[in-house]
């Protein structure tokens, strides 16, 4: 009898696992997207675009916007270079993603359940939960501030407002997955489309913004320039981000042939790269316009986003500037909770093998955001947001190692992997880069709860 060629790719890279993949991540959407095996290479880059992009509004979401804005008022186009080699970074690690969830049949999440102890597994995951309850806090945050800039709702209601994007997600995701892949690529143009006008307004120097991209020593050698360097740099990847990426590629459908997932990592890392490089652009953009509006104004201190909102419009001297920038924030946040509710689902099926109904599961995880966020506005206003967002990212900070250095490890170890592990070059620049990511959040961390 000829032996099943699904089992016989397998079995390899199940070796170094405890047990055999006995589930698969999000099995509502697994698979569910046709790859055409014998298209050409255009058409099949296609077929895999999409996941990229989900991943890739966690690093334009609120929770950047504060350090981009400052460092543009503060320092110019300086901290470009920052922002540049934040997004290799960022696009490293998320091609390692891709690795796991096609090379080894499994989301982070899963491959930490196999790896690791029970009460390992359960400090990972309730480690995981406290970060996307953090990270989601931030988006809403965002988006009720937004709406309070755009239409004078007070953020109470703005904050309840953003529950209804779990009635979105599970409307869109009944109808195919691609539903949801194309809302967010919308939400992200409309972001871009909102910037490319803000910096046109803007009219910054183009030598100025080139030669922004180029490091120089004084981003090390000033201690407060290093700090925004740094809370850019620290506060790139978002964690939950690692554990969507490693499922969300697994929602095309390739054959379980190494031929067949070569390809799949191959395209899926393309999409995830140019994704990014859409993060790139807007996150340089929020820089630059700060960079061209308030550097060398008495306004460099503005780090606000309300504020920064205010000023736009006298100083780029149109109206629509403020306007516009109000539309990219709500687009932000929205988009950043729509992958949030997302990883949710990932971390909890994935940790401890726990299923819930999805609408019942993105409740709970949008209620352990609103909750706070409106206490908070309710007893502090306004200026108590602005604590939480800083609190949010600090919790970030705190948990990203512990999704970072797992996943450099599994898709180093070749029993896990078996022909899927990472190349030796990738392996030496994931560890360097996971070091370098934990010793800068340990040292933002530190400056924010001691200093």
């Amino acid at each position: 009898m000829a032996q099943n060629p699904k089992i016989a790719t397998a079995k390899p890279a199940e070796q170094g696992w405890r047990q055999p993949s006995s589930s698969v991540s999000l099995p509502e959407v697994h698979g569910s997207i046709v790859v055409p095996e014998h298209a050409g290479f255009w058409r099949k880059l296609l077929a895999f675009a999409g996941p990229g992009y989900l991943v890739a509004v966690g690093y334009m979401d609120p929770g950047n916007w504060a350090t981009d804005l400052a460092g543009g008022a503060r320092y110019g186009y300086a901290l470009l270079s920052v922002i540049f080699i934040s997004n290799l970074m960022a696009i490293l690690l998320q091609a390692l993603s891709v690795r796991l969830g096609i090379g080894a049949g499994r989301d982070l999440a899963q491959a930490c359940r196999d790896s690791y102890s029970r009460p390992v597994t359960i400090v990972l995951w309730l480690l995981c939960e406290v970060a996307i309850a953090a990270c989601d806090l931030a988006e809403v945050i965002g988006a009720a501030i937004a709406l309070n800039l755009l239409f004078g709702l007070p953020l109470v209601w703005g904050v309840c407002l953003t529950a209804l994007d779990v009635l979105i997600v599970l409307y869109l995701q009944s109808r195919g997955f691609r539903y949801v892949e194309a809302l967010v690529i919308g939400l992200i143009l409309v972001i871009a489309g909102c910037f490319a006008v803000e910096l046109w307004l803007a009219k910054p120097d183009a030598g100025a913004v080139m030669a922004g991209f180029i490091p120089q020593t004084r981003i090390v050698t000033d201690p407060a320039m290093l700090y925004i360097a740094l809370g850019i740099l620290g506060a790139t990847v978002m964690p939950h981000n690692l554990y969507l990426h490693s499922s969300i590629v697994q929602t095309r459908k390739y054959l379980d042939t190494h031929e067949s997932k070569a390809a799949a990592i191959r395209f899926a890392t393309i999409d995830s790269s140019v994704a990014l490089m859409s993060a790139l652009f807007i996150n340089g953009a929020i820089l630059v316009m700060a960079a061209a509006a308030f550097h060398g104004t008495e306004y460099e201190s503005v780090a606000d986003i309300g504020d920064a909102h205010q000023l736009l419009s006298p100083l780029l001297g149109s109206g629509a500037a403020g306007a516009l920038f109000a539309i990219a924030l709500l687009c932000s946040g929205q988009n950043a909770t729509l992958t949030g509710t997302l990883a949710g689902q990932i971390v909890m099926e994935g940790f401890v093998n726990i299923r819930l109904r999805p609408w019942l599961r993105r409740l709970i995880t949008r209620l352990v955001a609103i909750v706070p966020a409106v206490i908070t506005v309710v007893l502090y206003g306004e200026q108590g947001t602005g604590a939480l967002l800083v609190l949010s990212q600090v919790v970030l900070s705190l948990q990203l190692s512990f999704a970072v250095f797992p996943l450099v490890a599994f898709t180093s170890d070749r029993r896990k992997m078996g022909a899927f592990v990472a190349p030796r070059w990738m392996q030496v620049l994931a560890w360097f880069v996971a070091v370098i990511i934990a010793a800068l959040n340990g040292w933002l961390l530190w400056q924010t709860v001691f200093a």
